[in-house]
């Protein structure tokens, strides 16, 4: 046997090997989305399966049926932070970690204060068992309140037709300290949102409704 079909020999086993180390993680992973061992298993299948390809083609012209390109293993390792300082499939540490910052801003117009009352009395009414009374709510602004918390929280819980959208603005900013809920008062509604001596402020985006043509020329006339 000349050394390159021992060579050949060699990278067919390791074709066969890596193959099973591949199969052994997908089971391992049980569908597990972006598992490291996956995908690391798949480097080095894919690289074997390349190399094979490669020698096969150099010794007799042919090829396999496995279209693949080479892998850099640096690269991959750095995909999952195994590189250096990554330890075994963690995240990389970074002596500089970055925080980022999203704020927003979205008004509202009232057409109706009682139609917004009544939609939030409904949200509250949803939430509370059906041998308790709901309190009634008072006000915009906890009618207000009230919707977002039936949302979770979202500000899709106020696209409801007892609210009109006017323009608002999202920023997005770096920033050095992340935010401390506990160092403001309950009652500060500026300071959680006010921008740090080394803050940088990356972009904003600015939002307008979108109006139909007669609300368009309800606006204009208003």
């Amino acid at each position: 046997m000349t050394d390159q079909h021992a060579e050949l020999d060699a990278a067919l086993e390791r074709v066969i090997e890596t193959a099973r180390a591949h199969l052994a993680a997908v089971r391992a992973a049980n569908g597990r989305i972006d598992d490291d061992a996956v995908w690391q298993a798949y480097v080095e299948l894919n690289n074997a399966s390349f190399e094979y390809d490669e020698l096969l083609l150099d010794a007799f012209g042919e090829v396999t049926p496995w279209d693949v390109e080479a892998i850099d293993p640096d690269e991959a390792d750095e995909r999952f932070g195994a590189g250096p300082g990554g330890g075994d499939g963690g995240e990389p540490s970074d002596p500089h970690p970055m925080v980022l910052s999203v704020r927003q801003r979205r008004d509202y117009r009232v057409p109706s204060v009682a139609a917004l009352l009544r939609a939030a009395q409904a949200a509250r009414r949803a939430g509370v068992p059906e041998d308790e009374e709901s309190a009634p709510v008072e006000g915009v602004g906890e009618a207000v309140l009230e919707l977002l918390q039936a949302g979770d929280g979202s500000l899709s819980a106020l696209d409801v037709p007892e609210l009109e959208p006017l323009d608002g603005v999202v920023m997005v900013s770096e920033v050095a300290v992340p935010l401390d809920l506990e160092s403001f008062d309950d009652e500060d509604s500026s300071g959680p949102f006010a921008p740090g001596p080394d803050d940088r402020l990356v972009g904003r985006l600015d939002e307008h409704p979108f109006l139909s043509d007669a609300e368009e020329e309800i606006e204009q006339a208003r």
